[in-house]
């Protein structure tokens, strides 16, 4: 049987962070790596493709630094 896929649907997921990185707050996931038991997510501020940076999946998770989907920043606030 073969091993269970960590984070299935990661690739291509879109991403709110709570706070602001490198100026942005909405990124997709553009790429995955597997390294042993870490999953790390290549994430791509939406409206600028050169912001781009590797960050270890198990992160997203955390709802007090990101939201999956979208979010207006009233969106952000009624969840924070």
């Amino acid at each position: 049987m073969p091993k269970k896929q960590k984070f299935p649907y990661l690739l291509g997921s879109k991403w709110t962070a709570q706070q602001k990185v490198d100026g942005w707050r909405h990124f997709q996931v553009v790429n995955r790596i597997d390294k042993g038991r870490w999953v790390y997510a290549e994430m791509v501020a939406a409206c600028e493709p050169n912001v781009r940076f590797w960050l270890n999946a198990k992160l997203l998770q955390d709802n007090s630094q990101w939201h999956a989907g979208w979010q207006s920043l009233q969106e952000i606030k009624a969840l924070a």
